[in-house]
């Protein structure tokens, strides 16, 4: 359309016309004539906004993710590194709760024997010379630890110290099949000597020295000591025996015990630097595990009237009771029947 003076004029005439229809129909309020004309205008322009609404509004989403794309990947980063921050932080905890506990027990152990100890970490495990089984430790020459000492655990003895660096130690485990440990059986004086066979620490062999000392599964091993406390010191629990091998014959028995000590799972040891004047003999033994309760006895079933059974186990009749021999007979007995060297005054 050309810019003329005619359709300046119109686009006048056009607009003064809009301008004169909105004036009567607001004063007009509701009784306004033009009232159905502007409910059609709005009822065709709202049609044409939703729709162009609804074509507008996802392009309109797209550009604002692909604007927002970066912000959100950042954003995304972070959570994933608080994340693993945090699952960090939780099994650090647990690994530190783990060593505070097993910590407390090294030193419970110890404080009760009378060990002076060196506390250490296990850092790797490791073969060494002549020996299968031995581990690292973090402590070395610079923590006054020494070739030759005691290590044990919370649980009980792990091994002894065969190489010495500054800051780090070898030490070969009880279980590795060149080892061996003077021991003693719980509360004896029978002696003997475990030696380790590999299989993982899983069982130790003890050798027991006097072939007709009694021993059963059950009973409790504890280190006997060296001289001077070297290489092992006195009292730490070995293990508890499981089965008693036949040796018919021989000189010694022998015995496989299961040790206390965990060798697969070594964490937190002490390194013995000094060992009690006095052998805590069993004090630091661990408790005997509780024996199994006897099966009861099932209760007899009510007769058909509702009372009970009445028990069925035969008790002896009176001329069946063993007599029990009054104290004036048990005083006069027999000259052959007492022991030798036994009083002649009643028991």
């Amino acid at each position: 359309m050309k810019d003329t003076r005619r359709a300046r004029v119109s686009l006048g005439l056009l607009l003064a016309a809009a301008l004169v229809l909105m004036t009567v129909d607001h004063r007009a309020g509701d009784d306004s004539p033009l009232g159905s004309l502007r409910g059609v205008g709005t009822t065709l322009f709202g049609t044409a906004e939703s729709a162009g609404a609804g074509v507008v509004r996802p392009v309109g989403r797209f550009f604002e993710t692909m604007v927002g794309a970066p912000d959100a990947q950042r954003r995304i980063d972070a959570l994933s590194a608080e994340n693993q921050r945090l699952r960090r932080d939780l099994v650090a905890q647990s690994l530190d709760r783990r060593h505070s506990t097993e910590l407390r027990r090294l030193l419970g152990v110890a404080g009760t024997a009378g060990y002076k100890i060196v506390t250490a970490q296990v850092i790797a495990r490791r073969g060494t010379p002549g020996f299968e089984e031995a581990v690292e430790l973090d402590v070395g020459g610079a923590d006054g630890v020494r070739p030759e000492m005691t290590v044990l655990n919370g649980d009980g003895l792990v091994g002894r110290v065969v190489h010495v660096g500054t800051s780090t130690s070898t030490v070969v485990l009880l279980s590795d099949p060149a080892s061996a440990a003077g021991a003693r059986l719980e509360g004896s004086n029978e002696i003997g000597v475990v030696h380790g066979i590999g299989e993982s620490g899983r069982q130790l062999r003890f050798r027991l020295l006097d072939s007709t000392a009694q021993i059963v599964p059950g009973r409790r091993i504890v280190s006997f000591g060296s001289q001077r406390g070297v290489p092992y010191v006195a009292g730490v629990p070995i293990g508890v025996v499981e089965r008693v091998e036949a040796t018919p014959g021989e000189l010694t028995r022998i015995a496989y015990a299961r040790p206390y000590a965990d060798f697969t799972a070594l964490d937190v040891v002490g390194v013995v630097v000094q060992s009690p004047r006095r052998g805590p003999r069993d004090a630091v033994r661990p408790a005997a595990p509780p024996k199994p309760a006897a099966p009861s006895k099932p209760a007899a079933p009510p007769r058909p009237d509702g009372s009970p059974e009445p028990d069925a186990s035969p008790r002896p009749e009176a001329s069946e009771r063993p007599a029990v021999p009054d104290r004036a007979e048990v005083t006069q007995q027999p000259e052959a029947l007492r022991g030798p060297g036994a009083p002649g005054e009643g028991i």
